[in-house]
């Protein structure tokens, strides 16, 4: 699997339910030898526009914000398609079951998990969120990211772009899990940095921001210097939900992984292809 040297990059901040006020944001890119620059920031109000996002030719590499598997442990329990399988259909096989969920009957079934499970240790992770520090991908509340997943796993699987690890499809399209909220703690800390309520936009979190945006222009992250332009900054700090700066840290994660697509992409060689991993998290198994 050989992309071009300056292959097209998406960072994607996704939503599963997106609207004119709440739109999927994404920072259209290019990798350039040694640095990452940005086009320009979309707003696709519709999944009919994500989905025409996900059919452009490549060669393209994408990082996309909600997570594109579920623990193991998890599926085992629940006895779903796939789940005791290590072969890459069995990530098909559990992205159809799940869509045919209705969203009711996925709830009552992972709220049940929870209710069986000790104080402490209610959900199911998998490997890669504790090493990620992300959110369990079966949580349907603060946030849902397990709407994310029903709404945008099926789609990839649609739209058959390859997911590493996880599905063999178009070796020109590459869609990779990503996490903007690690990189944004690798340069703030736990500082917030953005909130979708408009009293929360304060003055300091804008000033988070700010620093964020520092960081990834300068190559302070991933070494990997990222040139905006002044609208596309302006944007990022601006936007008080930070939807388009997390599109962009997204597609840093893309441009990082796409530097070392003759290394799977910088995953790690053995990847469960239920759990899936998230781009730029070390392997532990090689990690020093």
């Amino acid at each position: 699997m050989t992309l071009s040297g300056e292959a097209r990059i998406f960072g994607v901040d996704f939503t599963s339910a997106p609207r004119r006020r709440k739109p999927i944001m994404v920072a259209c890119a290019r990798a350039r030898p040694g640095c990452l620059q940005l086009e320009r920031i979309d707003a696709l109000g519709d999944f009919q526009a994500f989905e025409a996002l996900l059919a452009t030719p490549g060669p393209w590499v994408g990082g996309f914000d909600f997570p594109f598997g579920l623990p193991r442990e998890l599926l085992l329990a629940l006895n779903w398609p796939g789940a005791d399988s290590q072969n890459r259909d069995a990530w098909a096989l559990m992205v159809r079951h799940l869509q045919a969920m209705p969203r009711s009957q996925m709830v009552s079934a992972f709220r049940a998990w929870c209710d069986a499970r000790p104080p402490g240790s209610k959900f199911a992770h998998r490997a890669v969120d504790r090493l990620a520090g992300s959110s369990p991908s079966m949580k349907w509340v603060n946030p849902p990211v397990a709407f994310m997943l029903q709404a945008g796993a099926p789609r990839l699987l649609a739209a058959d772009v390859c997911l590493p690890g996880q599905h063999v499809g178009d070796p020109q399209r590459i869609a990779l899990e990503a996490y903007p909220g690690m990189i944004a703690r690798s340069i703030i800390g736990r500082r917030s940095y953005k909130s979708d309520q408009a009293a929360a936009q304060t003055s300091e979190r804008a000033m988070a921001r700010r620093e964020i945006i520092a960081a990834i222009e300068a190559g302070d992250v991933l070494g990997l210097p990222v040139i905006l332009s002044d609208s596309v900054r302006e944007q990022c700090v601006d936007d008080g939900s930070a939807d388009a700066l997390d599109a962009v840290l997204c597609a840093l994660q893309a441009a990082w992984a796409f530097q070392r697509q003759d290394r799977n992409f910088g995953l790690p060689n053995r990847i469960d292809p239920i759990e899936g991993w998230i781009a730029t998290v070390p392997d532990p198994e090689t990690s020093i």
